[in-house]
């Protein structure tokens, strides 16, 4: 068994972390059978470089494909949503997408990006505000899977959200269900969501946009025991996990795992786990839908279920929703 002697000797008092809630999602996912990690951590500065990376390679359908729809049908989905509204975008990364949906939004209140990694949230709003200087771009740094206060300056404008990329499929579905209904509350009775969700389709294609030939996938995923290094006074060693990722065809979902090449103990801010060859870190779920089971799991959350837009493929959809009263 290997065991890394990077912290051995010093006080763990002395290396605490300033965050403390990741540190304890830390210890608690590594202490859980099986282990696992929340995948919001994926998304320090690197993680989400390396992210948008993913989002341009040929394996990885869902951004062209959800593109394509945006462009394709924006102005149908642009008067899904009402004038003069503040557009609440929820894990916003890049701008790439609801820029697809603001050329054909002329009438904002404003524009809130909402994301955790603050650096990359603060440069893509920048750029924003520099191409289309009239719109009011108001940046909140927040953990979106829980509630959040939107800026005053949204006023009582009309609220609308923002949620492309298929990233409800991270979630298990009773979680995905609070997490809409958390944006309910945030938006507000009678406001509108548009939701990207990624379809249920081949195998091979599923795995592939997972586990890409460049390694670039890979590389995402190891960056999050890179960055409890850096955090969290970690010690995993370089190329001691790999990245594994399949479809799950029970569960509807491609899982995403970090394998331990060897038996090994890893030390985590004075707190050591014991890994077996082959065992796993399990990082992330990508839950993949039929347009009727994603409705089903809206209307659960309290959102009635509008259009849809699709590919002709049928490989992506993009869903408008109405919150309904309480």
């Amino acid at each position: 068994m290997t065991v890394n002697p990077r912290f051995e000797g010093a006080s763990p008092i002395s290396r605490l972390p300033d965050d403390r809630q990741f540190l304890e999602d830390v210890w608690d996912g590594l202490a859980a059978t099986p282990k696992a990690l929340p995948a919001k951590y994926f998304y320090d500065a690197a993680g989400s470089e390396l992210f948008e990376g993913i989002t341009g390679l040929a394996e990885y359908y869902p951004t062209r494909t959800e593109l394509r729809i945006l462009d394709e049908h924006g102005p149908a989905i642009a008067a899904a949503l009402p004038s003069g509204a503040a557009l609440v975008e929820f894990g916003a990364g890049s701008t790439v997408k609801v820029r697809r949906l603001l050329r054909h939004l002329r009438d904002l209140t404003a524009y809130v990006p909402v994301d955790v990694s603050g650096e990359f949230l603060t440069a893509q709003a920048e750029g924003l505000r520099r191409d289309i200087p009239d719109l009011a771009v108001e940046p909140v740094v927040a953990d979106f899977t829980r509630p959040f206060a939107l800026p005053a300056t949204v006023g009582n404008a009309p609220r609308a959200g923002f949620f492309p990329g298929s990233t409800i499929g991270n979630f298990r579905p009773e979680e995905a269900i609070r997490l809409l209904d958390t944006f309910g509350a945030i938006l507000g009775e009678g406001s509108q969501l548009i939701v990207g969700v990624d379809l249920v389709k081949d195998t091979d294609v599923l795995e592939a946009a997972y586990d890409d030939a460049s390694g670039v996938t890979a590389a995402f995923n190891l960056n999050l025991l890179t960055r409890i290094n850096r955090e969290l006074a970690g010690g995993f060693a370089d190329d001691s996990f790999h990245h594994r990722a399949f479809f799950n065809a029970a569960a509807s979902r491609i899982e995403m795992h970090l394998v331990s090449r060897e038996a090994q103990e890893i030390d985590i801010a004075g707190r050591r786990f014991d890994f077996a060859a082959g065992e796993s870190i399990h990082t992330e779920n990508s839950y993949k839908y039929s347009i009727a089971s994603f409705r089903d799991l809206a209307a659960q959350a309290g959102w009635a279920a509008g259009e849809v837009w699709t590919d002709p493929d049928g490989l992506f959809s993009v869903h408008a929703l109405r919150r309904r009263p309480v």
